[in-house]
């Protein structure tokens, strides 16, 4: 398993140019790739480095599947110009005027980068925080367009992406075709006339320019300031996307996979996703063609839950598995329900 030291750590704040050594480190982040493999030489680690002159830095370790020094750079590089345009994004070292670099530690070749660690990471999202997030995205998504920024990496909110998104997912639903086709075969196949139907409505912005985009606006990833703006950081799933696939399946997340206060927690959604699509159409006004195309891509988002599909207990995944065909059956009802439930943009 791959580890560092507090003098592997020393050289790369020398070499980072960072006053001061390590103090004390502790592991923020670290994927077990070894679970899968016990000889794999991919590596995920975050660590936060207290200096002995007061200072507190991350540093990224990485080196995984398809990420580049190329892309880690470019991820980097956007986080700095929307620094310099104004929004709140942590400090990026650079080391030889590169933000990144490849090291060997610990029999390990891994990129390196390092930034200064934030404080007051967002806890919980009210309708306040929610617009407020959603001008931060738009505001992100207007310096990438102006200055025709690209980092060319996959992102997890591409609602045509081939390899599926982290949203919802069709292909999860037609796994089990011969399961709920023997349950009700009429209404498998109204479900996937819809889907094709929704789908196609949303090819209409295939061909529009992508740009770089944060990729993951979640909890774990933007802060308070102590002037009360909203920061972003970790931009790991920086990639590009098109902008209003962005900006709609990102409203959708922060609406229902964040925490939130309690009076909103048993059903955020109907105040949290109105409050970030109307900050974010403060700064970036949705076209009339967007605000039409927003029923058809929030029925396709909902209809296959990713959650739904095969992660929760009671999934459509779990029905199939235990052979319950009343379960299974009420789920193709609502499926149908939701992907032809086609709401109005709600601003």
């Amino acid at each position: 398993m791959f580890s560092v030291t507090i003098n592997d750590i020393d050289l790369i704040l020398r070499d980072y140019g960072i006053s001061g050594k390590c103090d004390t480190f502790s592991e923020l982040q670290r994927y077990h790739y070894e679970k899968d493999d016990p000889n794999s030489k991919d590596v995920r680690l975050i660590v936060k480095v207290e200096t002995d002159c007061g200072k507190a830095v991350v540093i990224r370790f990485k080196n995984e599947v398809d990420v580049t020094l190329d892309i880690v750079t470019a991820q980097s590089r956007f986080a700095v110009l929307l620094a310099d345009y104004g929004i709140e994004t942590p400090r990026i070292y650079t080391s030889k005027e590169q933000y990144a670099r490849w090291y060997q530690i610990d029999g390990y070749e891994v990129i390196v980068t390092v930034e200064d660690f934030v404080t007051g990471e967002l806890q919980v999202v009210d309708a306040e925080t929610a617009e407020k997030t959603g001008k931060l995205l738009a505001k992100m998504h207007n310096v990438a367009e102006e200055a025709d920024l690209h980092v060319e990496n996959e992102v997890l909110f591409d609602p045509l992406a081939n390899n599926g998104n982290d949203l919802f997912d069709f292909k999860a639903f037609v796994k089990h075709k011969d399961f709920l086709c023997s349950i009700d075969k009429t209404l498998y196949e109204a479900v996937e006339r819809e889907h094709a139907n929704l789908v196609q409505k949303l090819r209409a912005f295939e061909k529009e320019a992508k740009y770089a985009v944060q990729g993951d606006i979640s909890g774990c990833n933007l802060f308070v300031t102590q002037k009360g703006e909203i920061g972003v950081f970790d931009f790991n799933r920086c990639g590009d996307n098109v902008l209003y696939f962005d900006a709609i399946m990102q409203a959708i997340f922060v609406a229902r996979l964040m925490d939130y206060p309690a009076e909103l927690a048993e059903n955020p959604e109907p105040v949290i996703l109105p409050a970030f699509l109307k900050g974010y159409n403060n700064i970036r006004p949705f076209t009339t063609e967007q605000r039409e195309s927003f029923p058809y891509f929030y029925a396709l988002v909902s209809a296959f839950w990713l959650s739904d599909m095969k992660w929760d207990e009671h999934s459509l995944a779990n029905a199939v598995e235990k052979a319950d065909s009343d379960a299974v059956l009420q789920w193709m009802k609502e499926i149908y329900n939701r992907i032809t439930y086609l709401p109005s943009m709600p601003i």
